[in-house]
Formats: structure tokens, C-alpha cells, sequence
């Protein structure tokens, strides 16, 4: 066999399936644009038809449409996944966002809390079997700094009390820490690892539509010098894609950037995992 030959075997042996969530513009593009650069399958998924249809077509990758405030767009997402693919190496659970005012979703949940924690809690419930198939599979989950500003109450899930933009925001990127730990607890003896990171203050249009101060920070003139590039953001990103678990990153843990970090205690409370893993699962309707 030839050296070229055995180069391109081994080449097809090491692509892998990486589906990434919110990869219509910012951190998840630029990852996406990467990891699709070196010949990897890469699915991006995005809420615009247009924006998530341009960046697939720009990597030669493919795409589907998902808007994350839909839970039957969640259910379509994973069966077309399902249909596309044998297996998934990599699932990055990265759409999100901070909205304005408290609204309920047609589903009947707080927005914020439904597009940043229950819809990607239910994709992946919905995929592992796609998971568990590839032997060994990573679940990476964009959290956030802004979780040590967020408070899990299982009876007010839906912030009926003292709503706030941020509160919101961090509560559900709290929930994410959360999901992360219950997920590694449950799936890790079928391949599953998880793991949550924060990637950082990234300079994209995150927060553009609330009413969170966030906007003021991300609207500055000075946004460059105090903000991370979305280049920087994807590449973090795509070091926990590529990190060997228990080697690289800790199975079940929450990292600031590429450091390993420790979340405020209720990320930390063993209780809260499994309750919230339950209240998810009851209010998605997947078995607990």
C-alpha cells in the first residue's frame, strides 16, 4: 500500500460527525468553519434559514433549521439527525440567548430557561442512541460566567417571581452546569462525556434584542478591546471537540475558557442535578 493511500484511509477513519447548534454566526461558525476545514462531517444548525443556509454552504457542510422557542422544531431537528446519520461523535449544545421581558413560549415555558436549557436538554435525550452508536461521544455545552448570577428554584422554573433579563440568563446557563453533571452521571458508562465550558466574552450579536445591560457592553465602540473575537470564542470551543476526556478535560465539568473551574455551590449540589434532570425530563416529555 502507498504512503498516500494509508494517509487517505487514515484520514477517512479519523472524520468524525460533529453536529453544532447555534452555528449560524458567531462562536459556533467560526468552530464550525475549523473543524469542517480539516474534513470533518460537520451539521450546522441555526434558527435563520438564510444565515445557517449561507455558512453551511460557505464550508461545503450540510445544515438544518431549528428555532430552539419551538419544542416540536427540537423533536423535527433530532429526527432528521436521526435520518442523516448512524452516529454522532460530537454534539455541541451552543445556541442560545438573553432576552428582553418574560414571555412564555408556545410550549408553555419562560423563553429564556426553553431555548438556553430544555430544548438542549431534549436534543440530546433525543440523540443518544446516535451517541451511545459511536462507542465513544462528547456532548459539549456552552455555559457561562454569567451562571454565578442565576438561582435554580425546581418550583419556579419559569421565573413567575422576581423576573429579570439577567437572572434569567444566568439561571438557565446555570442549568446548563447542571444538565452537564446529570448527563455524565447518567451516560458516562455508555461513552458519553460531558462537558461545560464558558467561552468567554464573545463579540458577536448576542443580547442585540434585550433589554440586559449585556447590550450596552456589546454595543460600545470599545467593543473590540473588551471583547473576545468570535475566531477566539470558536476556538475554545473547539479544543473541548477535540480533548480526549479524563486526559484533556474533566468528564462532568465546568471550565472558564480552558481552565477548569469551580461553578457556585448549587452547580455543585448532587440533589439539584437529579431534580432538575427530572423536572427537564417531565416538562419535555422523555423518560426521566
Amino acid at each position: 500500500m502507498t504512503r498516500d493511500r494509508a494517509s487517505g484511509q487514515e484520514d477517512a477513519v479519523r472524520r468524525r460527525t460533529i453536529v453544532i447548534t447555534g452555528a449560524s454566526d458567531g462562536i459556533g461558525a467560526a468552530a464550525a468553519r475549523e473543524l469542517a476545514g480539516r474534513g470533518e462531517r460537520v451539521v450546522v444548525v441555526g434558527r435563520s434559514p438564510e444565515k445557517t443556509a449561507a455558512v453551511a454552504r460557505a464550508l461545503g457542510a450540510e445544515h438544518l433549521v431549528a428555532d430552539f422557542a419551538r419544542l416540536d422544531d427540537v423533536r423535527e431537528l433530532a429526527a432528521h439527525l436521526e435520518d442523516r446519520v448512524d452516529q454522532i461523535d460530537v454534539l455541541v449544545n451552543n445556541a442560545g440567548g438573553i432576552f428582553g421581558r418574560r414571555t412564555l413560549t408556545r410550549d408553555g415555558h419562560e423563553t429564556t430557561f426553553q431555548v438556553n436549557h430544555l430544548a438542549p436538554f431534549l436534543l440530546t435525550s433525543l440523540l443518544l442512541d446516535r451517541l451511545r452508536a459511536a462507542g465513544t461521544s462528547t456532548v459539549v455545552t456552552t455555559s457561562s460566567a454569567a451562571h454565578r448570577f442565576g438561582r435554580i428554584d425546581l418550583d419556579d422554573l419559569d421565573a413567575e417571581r422576581g423576573y429579570s433579563a439577567n437572572r434569567a440568563y444566568g439561571t438557565s446557563k446555570l442549568a446548563n452546569i447542571l444538565f452537564t453533571r446529570g448527563l455524565h452521571a447518567r451516560h458516562a458508562h455508555d461513552g458519553v462525556a460531558a462537558v461545560a465550558f464558558h467561552p468567554g466574552t464573545v463579540a458577536t450579536n448576542f443580547s442585540a434584542a434585550s433589554t440586559s445591560w449585556f447590550r450596552l457592553v456589546y454595543r460600545t465602540p470599545l467593543r473590540r478591546l473588551l471583547l473576545t473575537s468570535a475566531d477566539e470564542g470558536g476556538s475554545h470551543l473547539v479544543w473541548f471537540v477535540d480533548g480526549e476526556p479524563g486526559r484533556t478535560w474533566l468528564p462532568g465539568g465546568y471550565y472558564d475558557l480552558r481552565r477548569h473551574a469551580a461553578p457556585t455551590p448549587q452547580a455543585l449540589d448532587d440533589a439539584l442535578v437529579d431534580g432538575l434532570w427530572r423536572r427537564s425530563a417531565e416538562r419535555v416529555g422523555v423518560p426521566v
